[in-house]
């Protein structure tokens, strides 16, 4: 193993956990990843997972940043919210040590809507923090999940990066609960390839409702299409997944009117579900960037370098 490692940063969330072993500069020198999300963790038993995590780097004398879950309520300790508008400073002065002192947590983000009801994130900040150095004076960036985020980020003269609000959308859980526990998912069958026919049809009806209740109609369709046999069982799932994703892009586009269509639109998320919404995004006709793969790493490097754990 290199002896050059300046930080190990660490992305826990709720299935898994990912640590980086980053060299000068931010680079990614190796990283190591194991189903130990916050929900396999039994008994509050984290310093042990952290040891499993991080394997042959334990000992290692550098300093250890985590993103993510893991600050929860349900985490190894809760760290604290950070309300928005947010800059990177600020995310880098209000960091949360574990008990014994293992890792610093970065703190999550909140926001109201316009009606007063608050919203939050954790982990997602810490990618957005990866992305501020590539996007225009404004940006928004979606990032597809059980939980789907869309933030608008600006610029301040001062501050620099600010992350001015956001929204989530269930999308992926809502899709994840009528697969797996409802009436339609019974005629849904599985594809073997990707039916972007059907999930284009359903995007599209979805996209032309200017109802947000006209979804649970929808949903309905899409088993009456299946009944009819004006839909294959192969093509339903991702008909839903075309609807409820549309859904969310035409919430989603309304709501960040605040950024142009010359402003920078980064998709955050994995291959699979960035190309969906890619697709989504097409039918609006808003064309995406899609964001590299460590950007969470970027991320936790840059909030390391504004709190002084590392140098530039």
């Amino acid at each position: 193993m290199n002896d050059d490692t300046a930080l190990i940063a660490i992305d826990w969330g709720t299935t898994s956990a990912r640590a980086y072993r980053l060299g000068a500069g931010g680079r990614v020198l190796d990283e190591r990843s194991a189903p130990l999300g916050i929900q396999q963790v039994r008994d509050g038993a984290f310093a042990a997972a952290f040891a499993s995590l991080l394997g042959p780097w334990q000992g290692l004398a550098v300093p250890r940043l985590a993103c993510g879950m893991i600050g929860s309520r349900q985490g190894w300790v809760e760290a604290s919210y950070r309300a928005c508008p947010v800059a990177i400073s600020a995310l880098a002065g209000d960091l949360t040590h574990t008990p014994g002192r293992e890792m610093a947590i970065v703190s999550g983000i909140t926001c109201r809507d316009d009606s007063g009801v608050p919203d939050v994130m954790r982990g997602e900040e810490t990618q957005i923090v990866g992305l501020v150095d590539e996007t225009s004076d404004a940006s928004l960036v979606v990032q597809p999940g059980t939980h789907s985020k869309w933030t608008l980020v600006r610029r301040d003269p001062a501050q620099g990066a600010i992350i001015h609000r956001f929204a989530t959308y269930m999308t992926g859980e809502t899709f994840a609960v009528l697969r797996d526990h409802s009436i339609l998912g019974r005629l849904m069958r599985p594809a073997e390839t990707f039916e972007r026919e059907a999930f284009e049809r359903g995007a599209r009806r979805a996209i032309a409702s200017r109802s947000g209740g006209e979804i649970l109609h929808q949903i309905f369709g899409a088993r009456a299409l299946g009944l009819f046999e004006e839909i294959a069982p192969e093509s339903i799932a991702d008909y839903l997944s075309g609807m409820l994703i549309g859904a969310e892009v035409a919430a989603g586009a309304r709501w960040a009117g605040q950024a142009s269509d010359e402003d920078a639109l980064w998709l955050a998320g994995s291959e699979v579900l960035c190309m969906r919404y890619a697709l989504a995004l097409r039918l609006v006709d808003r064309h995406a960037r899609i964001a590299p793969s460590d950007v969470a790493a970027r991320g936790l490097w840059r909030i390391a370098l504004h709190a002084g754990l590392v140098k530039g």
